[in-house]
């Protein structure tokens, strides 16, 4: 991982769903939205239903829809585990590669 840029994976309770760098995340959660850049505080929330959002390092735009779960910040990784995920364009019983 280069320095400056986020580690990101995103799981629903029964798949995997996507990883890989990201240079911000943003995503709901049951305090209000958060947006996440490189050297965050650490932090663990409660993960609402919403659209998370990864700008990737590659300059394109990721939109997963989660359904509750969590989501967790530590040392510049971000780990989405949702109970439902899907990405944008996805039926929700697809996996992503």
């Amino acid at each position: 991982m280069a320095e400056h840029e986020l580690e990101v994976e995103i799981v629903a309770e029964d798949r995997f769903v996507w990883s890989g760098p990201a240079q911000s995340v943003s995503a709901r959660t049951a305090e209000g939205e958060i947006g996440i850049l490189p050297g965050h505080t650490p932090m663990l929330a409660v993960l609402g239903d919403g659209d998370v959002v990864v700008q990737q390092t590659n300059g394109q735009t990721l939109t997963a829809h989660a359904e509750g779960g969590f989501f967790s910040v530590d040392n510049d990784r971000v780990v989405i585990v949702a109970g439902a995920a899907s990405l944008e364009g996805e039926s929700a019983g697809q996996g992503a590669a």
